[in-house]
């Protein structure tokens, strides 16, 4: 015998609930097979769980597809601040610099290496160095660095940060979606599971599998065991996102 299963993500929930009341929108009201609280408490929570889960698909979606430019300007900069070091260094080891001059950049602690550039706030910190260094060394007298000018490693940098910074405001986005839609899977449970308790009460009288064919209208999942052949087969029973 097959057995209810209970939705176990958002977009299940959504789904029973929305079957619900499309059933409720287009079955007489004297047919109706839930009764009037549930009808009311389904009415006016089911467009706030809508809207929540749309809120958070949306801001998933804005993540994922700004993520891949901001690993790309991530990338970008990393290399541009690396590059720049190392053409500082080339310079000293040539003698057009004295290696004193890295202390215009905090790099007196790497001699002939780069820095860690691993992380965002390595990438962070040593971009914001490398950028005031080259402008004391330049006030000092210095000449400027090229290939690549610290205009250009400024140009990476800020878009950089501009990426960094956006990805932080969509990942609180995100975060506020999720807490959102987690705060009404509580009362969704609730409801569903009213739905399907009082479609299933309304039915009982009826042989099991007219029983069961009424009840899915409301949005009731049936799961058949192992070895058990669904006469439901043509019922979309998914119940992941």
């Amino acid at each position: 015998m097959p057995y209810r299963r209970l939705p176990n993500n958002d977009s299940a929930r959504y789904r029973a609930l929305e079957a619900a009341q499309q059933k409720v929108n287009n079955t007489p009201v004297k047919d109706i097979a839930l009764s009037q609280k549930t009808i009311q408490k389904l009415k006016y929570f089911l467009p706030t769980y809508k809207q929540a889960n749309m809120y958070v698909n949306q801001s998933k979606t804005n993540r994922i597809q700004k993520n891949k430019q901001y690993l790309s300007r991530q990338k970008k900069v990393r290399l541009y601040i690396s590059h720049f070091i190392q053409v500082l260094n080339l310079a000293i080891i040539r003698g057009e610099l004295s290696p004193l001059v890295r202390e215009f950049y905090n790099l007196q602690n790497f001699d002939k290496k780069v820095p860690p550039l691993n992380t965002e706030q390595d990438i962070i910190h040593w971009g914001e160095k490398i950028i005031e260094g080259e402008a004391k060394r330049i006030s000092s007298g210095g000449s400027p660095i090229t290939n690549p000018t610290i205009a250009l490693v400024k140009v990476q940098y800020e878009n950089f940060i501009h990426s960094y910074n956006n990805q932080n405001d969509l990942q609180r986005i995100y975060i506020n979606a999720q807490q959102k839609i987690s705060d009404l899977r509580e009362e969704a449970d609730n409801i569903i599971l009213n739905i399907w308790n009082e479609a299933e009460e309304h039915f009982k009288e009826m042989p099991d599998d007219i029983m069961r064919e009424k009840c899915i209208e409301y949005g009731v999942v049936y799961v058949y065991r192992k070895n058990e052949t669904s006469y439901f087969s043509n019922v979309n029973l998914d119940l992941k996102a």
